[in-house]
């Protein structure tokens, strides 16, 4: 049995038992990963292709992180005396897949779930001020006359910001 799994950009065939090298992902040494984007599973004759991807997951033990073999990297221009020496390590992790083809517990599932939680909290949950950072003089002022917040226009960015957040507590 084989799988087509897509991580980090690339696409990798596996078979239970493979030893890889892929980009390197935030886990420790030992953990258990799951990679959600399988794009086949073939067995035999037996093909499952994916649109994009199939509802299954192979998962893997990564066994370490490191660093790839040094790239050098020389420029220079001729008759100019302009030389630049400079080196690159790849960092990658090595994971060894464990199994096949299992079902997705997926992203699908948490989604729900803080949906649920959302419905649970209600409305007022979610009226906190929201974040200004980033947002232009025009937009804050909009976001006040939706909130039926009285604010002056000539203000200052962080008058009205200040104006905002005391109205709403």
């Amino acid at each position: 049995m084989y799988a087509v799994i897509e991580t980090g950009g690339k696409q990798y065939r596996v078979q239970q038992g493979d030893v890889i090298l892929i980009e390197k992902l935030k886990a420790e040494a030992g953990a258990q990963i799951e990679f959600d984007k399988v794009l086949v599973l073939g067995e035999g004759d037996q093909i499952s292709l994916g649109k994009p991807y199939l509802d299954s997951v192979v998962t893997g033990k990564v066994v370490e992180n490191g660093k790839g073999e040094k790239v050098i990297v020389y420029k220079y221009k001729a008759k100019k005396d302009y030389r630049k020496k400079q080196g690159h390590r790849q960092p990658f992790t090595k994971v060894e897949i464990v199994s096949l083809g299992g079902k997705s517990s997926g992203k699908k599932a948490v989604a729900e779930k803080a949906v649920e939680k959302l419905a649970e909290d209600g409305p007022e949950a979610n009226k906190s001020a929201p974040n200004f950072k980033g947002m232009k003089k025009a937009e804050i002022i909009e976001f006040a006359k939706k909130s039926n917040i009285e604010v002056d226009e000539k203000a200052t960015i962080a008058v009205l910001i200040e104006t905002i957040t005391e109205a709403m507590k």
